[in-house]
């Protein structure tokens, strides 16, 4: 299939992630992109964060401009997207579970409730911000037994624990849900139609 790009500066795009995700909306864009991963501390930044009346929508934010900056340090001259995405249930900030315990743990926590997505991007070149971009998803997880938690976990493997929520939307985890307010690109961890339009309105994106 030819290749065709949109991307109109000189340097190809970087993300500051190697998320394969986002690599692969960035790209199906038409975006020329190279995943770079960012060296932040991630917990610890959010950590300093979470006395925030937003907590999501801050941390989230916060972090996708960190982890673009830090990549740019490195990059000169580039465009460096930034990206994160967080989920709250209530006051409570979950995050990417460590083991198949943790992960059913939170889905018990999430089972029967509607919980906010947050994702957020930021464009740095050369330390500058660009421009950002944010949005939210509302999700309600239908109610699950304990067995139909084992036999996901089981099927959706490694998977589950690759996601804050410890499902993937785009996968086995759709299987988990009821109803699902907002944007799909959104849901999962980037607000591209927000992007896009920022990129359009700045001129670095030719349609």
């Amino acid at each position: 299939m030819r290749s065709i790009s949109f991307w109109r500066a000189a340097d190809p795009l970087i993300l500051a992630s190697k998320s394969t995700i986002r690599i692969t909306l960035l790209r199906q864009a038409g975006l020329p992109v190279i995943p770079i991963s960012a060296d932040i501390d991630e917990r610890t930044m959010s950590a300093n964060l979470e006395n925030s009346s937003d907590l999501g929508t801050e941390i989230a934010k916060h972090l996708a401009r960190e982890k673009a900056l830090a990549v740019s340090k490195l990059h000169p001259d580039h465009y460096v997207i930034g990206a994160d995405q967080t989920l709250a249930l209530g006051n409570q900030l979950l995050h990417k579970p460590g083991t198949r315990d943790e992960a059913h743990e939170q889905l018990q926590n999430l089972s029967s409730k509607t919980h906010i997505l947050t994702s957020a991007a930021t464009l740095v070149r050369n330390g500058e911000t660009i421009c950002s971009a944010s949005d939210q998803a509302r999700l309600a997880m239908r109610a699950l037994t304990d067995a139909e938690i084992r036999h996901y976990l089981e099927a959706a493997g490694d998977d589950a624990l690759a996601s804050v929520g410890s499902y993937q939307l785009e996968g086995l985890g759709i299987h988990l849900f009821e109803r699902i307010e907002g944007d799909y690109f959104t849901i999962l961890g980037l607000p591209l139609l927000f992007l896009l339009r920022e990129l359009r309105a700045k001129g670095l994106v030719a349609l």
